[in-house]
């Protein structure tokens, strides 16, 4: 009942909020606020013109920018479109290369991959559980000159709904912050698959007067929890063979009752730099020439546990315990130093030196008849790196390296980019990746209450070994065309040796088990998107083509995915409102798709049941009310007639049709 209060109270927050807006509404696309100059220094607004005689200022959506990890800047973005369509989901980006599960916040198989590293260092695992999870060069920061507000609301399924608050303000021009809130809760539509998270975050960006010293940083608070049931018991007469009697989806039996994984993890970061020479060009342009050193910090605590009240075979017979509770758990520590050099003709080029203190570790150490296998891997390595980039006119490079010089993990990264825009409507890049990094931290050592799941891997798993090549030409008459081939070895997977009479009692998540592929498989990604239209018609289209050669079918990826998507949009009511309604069309080839493993978190090859060759339709209906965007859909409408052999990994099936609504609202103080 508490969930239940708590539940409506969010419900009926999104509608007022919602309902005030609407009653408010005008006709300007964009708030626009003029403010005279006599306040601007006490709300902290840069203005060239104080001290002078009394203007006005207006500021428009562009001065509201969002800063990434990486200091590329942006800003809020209130329009609606087709990508704004493909966005507005649990995850927040386009998920044309995931497949959901039935319910929200469960894990998404993956129809493309992508084996470029973010990091040189192996990461606790669980990879199937971290979707949702925010890694450190994924959090934003904010420069705004008037507070703004974000709220994203969403239905879920069943009791439940989703959403994603942000507020990010100034106390003056030079420093900014935000508090961030992303959470959810959803029953599920089959038994025992409810799903729940909470994402905190808070973020901040101070400089000084002179601007000589800057400094960033957040805390993030993340934590997600999953009911696991292992699937359909009896899918052939519950599930694909259409039974009146099971549409009601809670009806079908499942494998088991009684588990459930989370993922908690909490990071502190900042990274704050210091101008030791800042020669000017002329206040309005910035330095011609600058100096700095910096230093970053990062400490992060995370775990991932997987809970039965007790034992199933579903994995395996024999365990240590009536009552499974296997916990990994994993902090680091890091600290970089770095030099920046800027000219404004030579570019930027930096040189930085890390030092990684990790450990990753079990509650206690086990002995069997075959090894000993510890409890913890921790060490220390100590890193060096540099960084190149620079804009000549059209011609912009950029380049970084990450070398170990000492310790265990010992891998190495290099990445290189090379744009040339040929005129306004075309422009062609490349680019370049080479990474050697050991696999995740779960596939070289393990330790779980079910006896199968016990193994240490640091003796004999080689680092995986990543060399990609991009090239991409964006055109706005032809689209945006980009080819990229992968070779990689040592590949890292997951696979069941269970035997077929194993497999014909349902334990092939029994004896999944790491390895790595001796051989080089060669993978090769085409992919094309265009957006064709014809007065306020307008048909967006998606389309990659997939090619893998392997000695052994340890890499499986559908050959073919395609997107459509048939839109209507235009202004209506005297251009109070953006409508925009249409449908998407969705299909990928049938192939042998991972299976997914509750107990460890992750996906699994498997080559013996195959998904996909089905069609997947959306109807939407979207609309914009000045900084409210309004989002309805049906989603797979079509699941009723098209067959139910809809799935989004072996025994586990995608959603059938439901409708669901929410909003996004941006607003401006």
């Amino acid at each position: 009942m508490p969930n239940q209060v708590n539940e409506m109270r969010l419900f009926f927050v999104a509608l007022c909020f919602f309902l005030v807006n609407v009653l408010t509404a005008q006709n300007d696309s964009i708030r626009l606020k003029k403010i005279d100059t006599a306040s601007v220094a006490s709300k902290g607004l840069r203005d060239s013109t104080l001290g002078k005689k009394k203007e006005t200022k207006t500021l428009g959506i562009e001065d509201y920018k969002i800063i990434s990890y990486g200091r590329d800047t942006t800003f809020v973005d209130t329009t609606q479109s087709i990508q704004k369509e493909y966005k507005y989901n649990f995850l927040r980006r386009d998920d044309f290369e995931l497949m959901p599960f039935a319910n929200v916040g469960q894990p998404y198989n993956r129809l493309g991959r992508d084996f470029q590293i973010y990091s040189l260092y192996p990461n606790i695992g669980a990879s199937a559980k971290h979707y949702n999870y925010q890694e450190v060069y994924e959090v934003d920061y904010y420069n705004v000159p008037t507070p703004l507000t974000e709220l994203m609301f969403k239905t879920t399924f069943e009791q439940g709904q989703l959403l994603d608050a942000l507020l990010t303000f100034n106390t003056s021009e030079r420093l900014n912050a935000s508090i961030a809130f992303k959470g959810f809760r959803s029953l599920g539509k089959y038994q025992f698959e409810q799903a729940e998270s909470g994402n905190f975050k808070s973020t901040f960006n101070y400089a000084t007067k002179n601007y000589r010293y800057t400094i960033r940083g957040h805390i993030a608070a993340q934590n997600s929890e999953t009911e696991e049931n292992g699937g359909l018991l009896n899918k052939e007469v519950q599930f694909e063979s259409g039974d009146p009697e099971f549409l009601d989806r809670s009806r079908i039996d499942v494998l088991y009752a009684n588990a459930n994984n989370r993922v908690l993890g909490r990071r502190y970061f900042f990274d704050h730099q210091y101008k030791l020479i800042n020669v000017k060009n002329d206040s309005l342009n910035g330095p011609k020439t600058s100096l700095a050193i910096g230093h970053e910090f990062n400490y992060e605590s995370r775990f991932y546990q997987f809970e039965q009240a007790a034992p199933n075979a579903a994995f395996g017979e024999e365990s240590f315990s009536s009552d499974i509770d296997d916990k990994a758990t994993l902090k680091t520590l890091f600290n970089g130093l770095s030099t920046e050099f800027y000219n404004k003709t030579l570019g930027t080029i930096t040189a930085k030196v890390g030092f990684y203190d990790y450990d990753y570790f079990f509650n206690s150490i086990l002995i069997n008849e075959d090894q000993v296998i510890e409890n913890k891997l921790e060490g220390t390595e100590i890193t060096a790196g540099g960084h190149y980039r620079n804009k000549i006119g059209g011609f912009t490079i950029d380049g970084g390296f990450n070398y170990t010089l000492s310790g265990e993990l010992s891998g190495n990264q290099f990445d290189a980019s090379a744009s040339y825009d040929l005129n306004e409507a075309n422009a062609i890049s490349l680019a370049v990746h080479s990474s050697s990094r050991l696999p995740n931290f779960n596939y070289l050592l393990y330790q779980s209450d079910y006896q199968n799941f016990n193994w240490q891997n640091t003796a004999n798993f080689e680092k995986q070994n990543v060399q990609k090549l991009v090239l991409t030409l964006d055109s706005k008459l032809l689209g945006s065309i980009s080819a990229q081939y992968n070779t990689i070895d040592n590949y890292a997977y997951f696979q069941s040796t269970a035997t077929e009479e194993q497999l014909q009692n349902n334990q092939e998540t029994a004896f999944v088990r790491p390895f790595q592929e001796t051989g080089t498989i060669d993978y090769l990604r085409l992919k094309y998107t265009k957006q064709l239209k014809w007065k306020n018609w307008a048909l967006t289209n998606t389309v990659l083509y997939q090619e893998v050669s392997q000695d052994n079918a340890v890499l499986n990826v559908p050959q073919l995915i395609t997107r459509n998507t048939l839109s209507f949009s235009k202004d209506v009511f005297k251009k109070a409102m953006f409508l925009q309604t249409g449908v998407t069309f969705k299909y990928f080839t049938a192939y042998n798709a991972d299976a997914y493993h509750p107990l460890l978190g992750e996906f699994y090859t498997q080559n013996r049941e195959e998904i996909g060759g089905y069609p997947m339709l959306d109807f939407f209906i979207n609309a914009k009310i000045r900084q409210t965007r309004i989002f309805l859909k049906a989603e797979h409408f079509n699941s009723s007639f098209t067959g139910y052999d809809f799935y989004a990994a072996p025994n586990y099936p995608y959603r059938d049709f439901v409708i669901r609504f929410g909003l996004v609202w941006n607003f401006f103080s």
